[in-house]
């Protein structure tokens, strides 16, 4: 099987969207995944109908879907998932909601809750507010259609979901449909004690895993590190995998245009080998 791939948008963000939308279908990827602060630096939950629309457009017009939301708590700045600060808490859980309706909107499908300077879980009751603020998140988003991610991150990121072990823990006793959780490749690679391949196999049969980040734990593209994708491109597709995946580097080697060119021409080549 083909499986899905698209292009995170943050990665060729100095251009339009409308040319991000453009570049991303050129090169090949299926979809564009949007980080909402390259949309707007200051409010992207609250975008206007017409920026809406001229967004809905620009992917329309290059013949690519925007298929999930990620970085969604990087703008405003400020926010927390987990704070003993009522207003900002408040505050915090608006913007997931407007993100939630914007995700909607755009057509996408998934969001994903990375975010790890926003969720700074220091205690008990840190974690049962983020796990409350989670389960808001699961409910609005099985009344907009949508699937919120919580998405692992290592210990060098964050203090809280760290693995995808505790990731689904949180996620079952939220026991929210409209919440999940994901496998970000570097994060992994960087905090799990498995191989990616091995958290493959055991996790995507529970039906937890909705979404998957490929990048290497160099945090630069697949295949510009020491990461071996075949065997993570076999696992999904042994397992019947029909999610998207979405090409996340964060260091982009030369830069962003050529690294995304780069990580999706490795990928597909992975994909015909193993045909």
């Amino acid at each position: 099987m083909t499986l899905r791939i698209a292009l995170c948008n943050e990665v060729v963000r100095d251009l339009s969207f409308a040319a991000q939308c453009d570049l991303a279908a050129r090169l090949g990827y299926d979809g564009l995944e949007v980080a909402p602060f390259t949309l707007d630096a200051e409010a992207p939950h609250r975008l206007d109908a017409p920026r809406r629309a001229e967004l809905r457009r620009a992917a329309a017009d290059a013949g690519i879907p925007i298929t999930s939301l990620h970085w969604l708590l990087v703008a405003p700045a400020g926010l927390s998932i987990c704070t003993d600060d009522a207003a900002l808490l408040d505050r915090t859980r608006e913007v997931i909601r407007g993100l939630i309706v914007l995700a909607a909107e755009l057509g996408a499908r998934v969001l994903v809750h990375g975010s790890p300077a926003q969720r700074p879980v220091r205690d008990a009751e840190g974690a049962a507010r983020a796990e409350e603020t989670l389960r808001l998140a699961g409910e609005w988003s099985q009344d907009a259609g949508v699937t919120y991610c919580l998405e692992p991150l290592d210990a060098g990121q964050t203090s809280w979901a760290r693995t995808v072990q505790e990731a689904a823990g949180i996620v079952r006793r939220v026991a929210s449909p409209g919440l999940a959780t994901m496998i970000d490749v570097s994060a992994a690679g960087n905090g799990e004690f498995e191989p990616v391949t091995d958290l493959l196999d055991r996790w995507l049969p529970t039906g937890l895993i909705r979404h998957v980040h490929f990048n290497d734990r160099n945090r630069r593209g697949p295949g510009q590190g020491d990461d071996r994708f075949a065997p993570i491109v076999a696992a999904l597709n042994r397992h019947g995998y029909d999610g998207w995946c979405a090409v996340e580097p964060f260091d982009y080697v030369p830069d962003g245009p050529t690294a995304a060119a780069r990580a999706i021409g490795y990928l597909r080549g992975i994909e015909e080998s193993l045909a």
